[in-house]
Formats: C-alpha cells, sequence, structure tokens
C-alpha cells in the first residue's frame, strides 16, 4: 500500500523523514505511519530489541496513573504534554470511565496528531476535551490555551510521558515543567516518564544515535538522578522513581511483577 493510500488528505506533510509520533504508533502495532516511520523503527528495533517493550510499557504505565489518580486521589483534570497518536484507553477514557465529569486537554504539534485530534475531541457529556496544537517547550502557550478548559484554581495532572527527552537542554527542560507546575494549584501532579541508559538501556547507545541522525526530533536520555530533578519540590509518590512497568502494577491487575524497562516512570504531589 502507497504513502497516500495509507495516509490521504496530508499533502503538506514530510513523508521522507521519521517521527517520534508515527514510529512509536509502529512499535505499538497501529498503522498510523509512513514506510520511512517503519523502516526506522524497524532498524531501531534491530539495534535495541526493547523498544517495543518500552513503548508497551509506558502506554500501559499512562493506564494505571490516570486510573490511580482518578480512583484515588479525586483528580478530574488532566494536561496531557506530548500525547501523540490516539490508541486504545487514552487519557480522557481512563479518567472518564472512572468520573465522567472528568475534563482532559491533549497538547501535541505533530500534523499527524493534529488530523487525528477528532478522534482525541470526544467526551462525556458531564466531561470535556480539547487540543492545543503547541510546543511541549512553550508553557505559557500551553497554560493560555488550556485555561479554555481547565480550572487552574483546582487540582490539574500535568502528563508529560516520553516528552521531555525531546527538550535536549537540561535547563530549559526543568525550566519548562517548572513553569507549567507554578501554574497549578497544590494537590495536582506532575507524571512522566523518560528513556534512560540505566535500568538495562545501556544497549540503546547507538540507536539513539542512529535516530537523531535519521529522525525528528532529536532525543536524549538521561540518569535517574537527572530526570529526579523535575521532581524537586514535589512530594513523590511511592513506590518513587522506578521503571515505568513498576509502578504500581496492581493498578493494571497484573499477575506478578512485569519485565524491567529502560524507562523512568514517577508521580509528583504538589504540596
Amino acid at each position: 500500500m502507497s504513502d497516500k493510500q495509507e495516509m490521504p488528505g496530508l499533502d503538506g506533510l514530510d513523508r521522507g523523514t521519521a517521527h517520534n509520533a508515527r514510529v512509536w504508533n509502529h512499535w505499538l502495532g497501529g498503522k498510523d505511519n509512513y514506510s520511512v516511520d517503519r523502516a526506522v523503527g524497524d532498524h531501531i528495533f534491530g539495534m535495541f530489541p526493547n523498544i517495543v517493550h518500552v513503548a508497551r510499557a509506558d502506554r500501559a504505565f499512562l493506564g494505571r496513573v490516570v486510573r490511580f489518580l482518578a480512583e484515588e486521589c479525586g483528580v478530574r483534570q488532566f494536561l496531557d504534554i506530548g500525547t501523540g497518536l490516539p490508541t486504545v484507553d487514552n487519557t480522557h477514557e481512563v479518567a472518564q470511565r472512572v468520573a465522567p465529569e472528568s475534563r482532559i486537554v491533549y497538547v501535541d504539534n505533530d500534523p499527524l496528531v493534529l488530523m487525528h485530534a477528532r478522534a482525541l475531541l470526544t467526551s462525556t457529556p458531564e466531561g470535556a476535551t480539547d487540543y492545543i496544537d503547541a510546543d511541549a517547550r512553550e508553557p505559557g502557550t500551553i497554560l493560555e490555551a488550556a485555561s479554555d478548559t481547565l480550572d487552574f484554581d483546582r487540582p490539574v495532572a500535568v502528563m508529560m510521558l516520553g516528552i521531555l527527552n525531546f527538550v535536549i537542554d537540561d535547563d530549559q527542560a526543568r525550566a519548562t515543567v517548572a513553569r507549567l507546575m507554578d501554574a497549578v494549584p497544590s494537590g495536582s501532579y506532575l507524571v512522566l516518564t523518560h528513556p534512560t541508559l540505566e535500568l538495562g538501556g545501556e544497549g540503546n547507545v547507538e540507536a539513539m544515535k542512529f535516530w537523531n541522525e535519521n529522525a525528528t526530533p532529536p532525543i536524549t536520555s538521561r540518569t535517574g538522578r537527572e530526570i529526579a530533578r523535575f521532581l524537586d519540590g514535589l512530594d513523590l509518590l511511592e513506590p518513587g522513581l522506578v521503571s515505568c512497568a513498576h509502578w504500581r502494577p496492581e493498578f493494571a491487575e497484573l499477575d506478578g511483577t512485569p519485565a524491567q524497562v529502560s524507562q523512568y516512570g514517577a508521580v509528583g504531589r504538589k504540596p
């Protein structure tokens, strides 16, 4: 099947360069990707086969966290930055399954995600969803647009799964998180995942180098110590900063402990 048949109506989209959202979609078994995305994704898989497990563990982590925050913590507002392409159990579906009145704002800047935004803009009658076309490095723009849907006087879960690794500069990444968390009240949460060369990820060095030479946007890994700095000033929820596969697996009713993946996950509460 040709790229045009796979992706109609996207004449302005660069089909010659692999893009993260589409490669991630390929690793998750989706069909919203081009041949270049599959080629790059498959090559990286050959270099670092665990990447598929990372992608799936990261997605499963999202579902567990949203369910936990909605059920156990009473969170009714979610700001999901770097949402990627829609798949099963998106943030609004999990949250509104628990609490139909939940309000969710998605943020991404990929043209293909924008095309699929209508699939995200579904909601229960009691709740709301919205989509913002913005870069994660533009927290002011995000907050201003999100205020149309979210009430920043009430707690918000700021979701940043697999997105800070695309903000290469450490100072800019920390400033972005700080700006977002400064805007939300006490009782809000920061949820993040981030790739690392720890936790068995040492073999990912060459794969990341290949990615940066053949795909966009560029990516970086960080150590657990570096990732923990994003949570400075927050109360770190148990079990702390761990492989995202090991973060409260009971909320997925899993049998046994899932295999570790080289992707840190954590949740912090603003005091």
